[in-house]
């Protein structure tokens, strides 16, 4: 039963079928062509049998394994590989069905090819996940024609495989020394200009032809007689804390990423700049209420602590409890620290309900409140509108995107800082409000 379980016959061979039994049918009226046609259809199956005999003598006649990365990048292109080993000497051809998980939702998939005799192939193509957790992949199938192509035989390998898919690891490696790169501008960060000096204290040391005067230390130099300066470092170790609103208003997608998710994936790349700077990172999530909390620190380990932390964020798109958020900062966070407030405002009386929670926030730390452009609206408003409908649509999102505007400058208004982002720009967007914060020392 294995054996005819294997056995699958090609089109080619019920096309000549097809074409002996019309043979047969014409022979009642031309008899002469039924001798054809029995000679035809012994030779069929005397090919079909040689066929077998090729494909199903050898035991092992191909080898192939899929090969996948250790984690799933999320909101990203991962690259599969299937690497194809062809034991017989003769060349094959392949078609390959991979089972990839269901959260993709393609049901025909497939891969044609042909490999050489006795030679190592390798196919590779690419998924994008849209939602952390875990993937699994059914079995690898690969359908076996020889030259003849009457029938194919199945290889079925690794069998449930399972991938876990991790906030985008590829964004934080294109990132990973955007912090300490010295043209900025490749990767869309902007070089903020320093303004005073707004560093720590590091010691008094000789002046040296280059070094500003206007850190010349006048009690110094009359002391030790020569001119001495103050040097100074850029102040480290202060806290950062990205906070992730995990509720409704964060569920709107967008290329078939949720917003939630581009947070966490601007979280990942961020916290990794700020541990470069050698300032602390923290974050949390919050809706009903506060979770996946990690403490501001800048340890070896941290890192891992926030993926971790990221990759079990679960929400049910409550409606988001500010009240809550606002008592548990007061609580947990007791020094004055940078938070940074992934959320998303679609109205102005959306925030006034918010505001009062924000400004208390404010009023210790230095808040900065992140929302996102709807990119859809924005299409809308620069489409030329050609009836009286698409009119009234075009001065609708006019009036939302003009709310945006305003909500910026209430927020402004109360001394918190804001970024208004589309959503594919909000890991730069973030990191460069960071940088622009670190460089004005306004933390």
């Amino acid at each position: 039963m294995d054996f005819f379980k294997k056995l699958y016959l090609n089109n080619f061979f019920f096309y000549a079928l097809g074409g002996v039994v019309a043979l047969f049918a014409c022979a009642f009226i031309f008899p002469a062509l039924f001798n054809m046609a029995r000679y035809i259809l012994l030779i069929l199956m005397t090919f079909l049998l040689l066929d077998v005999l090729i494909l199903f003598f050898a035991k092992s006649g191909i080898e192939a394994k899929r090969i996948t990365p250790e984690k799933l990048s999320n909101g990203d292109e991962n690259p599969i590989s299937i690497s194809i080993k062809n034991f017989y000497t003769f060349p094959v051809s392949l078609k390959i069905i991979d089972e990839i998980p269901f959260q993709f939702q393609v049901r025909d998939f497939g891969i044609t090819r042909k490999v050489k005799a006795s030679s190592l192939d390798e196919i590779n193509y690419f998924l994008r996940p849209t939602e952390r957790g875990e993937y699994s992949f059914g079995s690898l199938n690969v359908y076996v024609s020889s030259p003849l192509r009457i029938i194919s035989r199945r290889f079925t390998f690794d069998q449930g495989q399972m991938v876990p898919t991790y906030p985008s690891y590829i964004q934080l490696r294109k990132y990973d020394l955007i912090a300490f790169s010295n043209n900025l501008f490749q990767y869309g960060i902007k070089k903020i200009r320093r303004i005073g000096h707004t560093m720590e204290f590091e010691q008094i040391k000789e002046y040296v032809p280059g070094d500003d005067i206007r850190t010349l230390n006048w009690k110094a130099t009359a002391k030790k007689n020569s001119l001495m300066v103050n040097q100074f470092q850029d102040e480290k170790s202060q806290s950062v804390y990205m906070a992730i609103d995990k509720g409704r208003v964060m569920k709107m997608p967008f290329n078939g990423l949720s917003l939630l998710d581009y947070a966490i994936n601007a979280t990942l790349v961020l916290s990794n700049v700020i541990l470069k700077k050698q300032d602390k990172a923290g974050m949390f999530a919050f809706s009903k209420k506060v979770e996946n909390r990690v403490f501001a620190e800048k340890r070896s380990s941290q890192m891992s602590k926030i993926l971790e932390s990221l990759y079990n964020i679960k929400t049910n798109y409550f409606e988001s409890d500010f009240s809550r958020l606002y008592v548990d900062i007061k609580k947990n966070i007791n020094h004055r620290s940078l938070i940074i407030l992934y959320t998303n405002f679609e109205t102005l009386d959306g925030l006034h309900r918010q505001l009062p929670y924000l400004k208390g926030i404010a009023k210790s730390h230095l808040l900065v409140v992140v929302f996102f452009n709807n990119t859809e609206l924005n299409q809308l408003i620069d489409k030329k509108s050609d009836s009286i409908q698409e009119v009234y649509d075009k001065v609708i999102a006019e009036k939302f995107d003009f709310e945006k505007r305003l909500i910026v400058n209430e927020l402004k208004k109360y001394g918190i800082y804001s970024v208004l982002t589309q959503p594919e720009n909000l890991t730069l967007d973030t990191i460069n409000k960071y940088l622009e914060i670190k460089a004005r020392g306004i933390l």
